[in-house]
């Protein structure tokens, strides 16, 4: 592999920057509002998860209060 000197290097990167599909402020608004709301949903789904298998250890064995 060839090596190149910083400036071409640069221009390189540059290069590849312009190529790339920037998202809009609506689509990024958007995703991130949907992270937030899948957070949301795995949470409370491993909080029922933990709650569910937490009552069956205490049924088995006899833990907890």
């Amino acid at each position: 592999m060839a090596k190149t000197n910083p400036g071409q290097f640069v221009r390189q990167v540059r290069q590849e920057v312009a190529k790339v599909t920037w998202p809009t402020r609506k689509e990024a608004t958007i995703s991130t509002i949907m992270v937030f709301v899948m957070v949301v949903v795995a949470a409370l789904f491993f909080l029922l998860v933990d709650q569910i298998l937490a009552s069956g250890v205490k049924l088995v064995f006899g833990l907890g209060s």
